[in-house]
């Protein structure tokens, strides 16, 4: 079930040429843990001031000890990482610091619609409250996005309050999404452990946000299987999956007689019918272990057999990388074609948490246009 592709010729694009395209396009980016996307330098600059201890004090040293620090294998080893970003943004100057940098970056690479996910209750511990933790992070996003706009890069952000699993503030957190929506706040995410932490530990929140329309994502299918997938979608109501990768427990291995839809189970079935996004983040998912290589990843499955499928950072820093980066990979190493990365930026595009006429605003006045300008000039060349 692909979408057909509209734009004659896309698909014949030679490899390396595309990837030279790459940077070049409209890019859209749901999956993207603002605690995941420091500088370096900012890191060892903050770190500094604050007396927290480091692996490296040096930009480029620690910026290769976070990778490689993350590459396990093991999603708790992975989230390890996070006790040094984590310990440098504690007051609202080095939150809205963060967070305007991470708009600039974003913008640089190209993306011109993002979501950044945070969970306010693990920045406490210099004595801000969960509103003012809020409060500097859309303060620096404001002011990374005027700073793009006045250096000639057009981006847009919502952020997405993450509940920690582990952690009993899910009501608290769903609360603080719902009262914030008109200050920046698009929606409410579920992080963490998934073994032992299901979303029945706290249905109440979940029912307060759909009470007030405010949409959830919730990670599921990356540290843990199919059941955690369909916790996400029946206790949570989740309307997008964060990560999801392991849905390809549920396909059979004849890629054939899943086409012709004989072969999913009942949940693959369910995400596909009912076009459930997959937030899925290539390099993360291979560093956790959910995924074997770029080239094996089941992100290539998933989209031929028509699932929703968009491609995401999850942690630039622990990963080294960029959308642009994570989409090169795939054309590299995974046979993607310029329909695909259309097919992706559209989907992510179409799936954000704004409302429908914006959304198809992007899609017909940005993305759709410059993916066609891409290929007329190709064709000019």
């Amino acid at each position: 079930m692909p979408v057909a592709d509209d734009d004659a010729g896309a698909a014949a694009v030679d490899p390396a040429e595309l990837a030279a395209l790459v940077a070049g396009l409209p890019k859209v980016l749901l999956h993207d843990h603002l605690d995941g996307g420091l500088r370096p330098a900012t890191i060892v600059e903050l770190a500094a001031a604050a007396g927290h201890e480091l692996p490296a004090t040096d930009p480029d040293e620690l910026g290769r000890w976070f990778v490689e620090a993350a590459s396990s294998g093991s999603l708790e080893r992975y989230l390890e990482t996070f006790a040094h970003t984590v310990a440098v943004m504690q007051t609202a100057e080095n939150l809205a610091r963060v967070a305007r940098e991470a708009v600039l970056d974003l913008a640089a690479d190209g993306v011109v619609l993002a979501e950044l996910r945070y969970a306010p209750e693990q920045h406490l511990e210099g004595g801000l409250t969960l509103q003012e933790v809020v409060d500097a992070v859309q303060a620096g996003l404001a002011e990374g996005t005027a700073q793009a706009a006045a250096e000639g890069r057009t981006i847009r952000t919502g952020t997405l309050l993450t509940a920690m699993r582990q952690a009993d503030r899910w009501e608290e957190v769903a609360r603080l999404a719902v009262e914030n929506r008109a200050n920046g706040v698009v929606g409410f995410d579920l992080a963490g452990p998934e073994d032992g932490f299901p979303p029945s530990r706290h249905p109440e929140a979940f029912a307060l946000l759909e009470r007030a329309y405010v949409p959830a994502t919730v990670h599921a299918g990356e540290g843990a299987g199919l059941d955690s997938i369909g916790a996400a979608l029946v206790v949570a109501h989740a309307v997008r999956i964060g990560h999801g990768v392991r849905l390809v427990d549920d396909l059979a291995t004849d890629e054939l007689a899943d086409q012709v839809g004989e072969r999913l189970g009942d949940l693959a079935h369910w995400v596909r019918d009912r076009r459930v996004p997959l937030e899925l983040c290539p390099s993360s998912n291979v560093q956790t272990g959910a995924a074997a290589s770029v080239a094996e990843h089941p992100a290539t499955r998933l989209k031929r057999l028509g699932f929703a499928v968009t491609i995401n950072t999850d942690n630039r820093l622990q990963s080294g990388t960029s959308l642009t980066r994570e989409l090169t990979l795939l054309v590299e190493q995974a046979g993607w074609t310029l329909e695909d990365l259309r097919d992706v930026t559209v989907t992510a595009a179409g799936n954000a948490f704004l409302h429908a006429d914006e959304r198809a605003t992007l899609i017909d006045t940005v993305i759709r246009p410059a993916f066609a300008s891409a290929v007329g000039g190709r064709h000019r060349a």
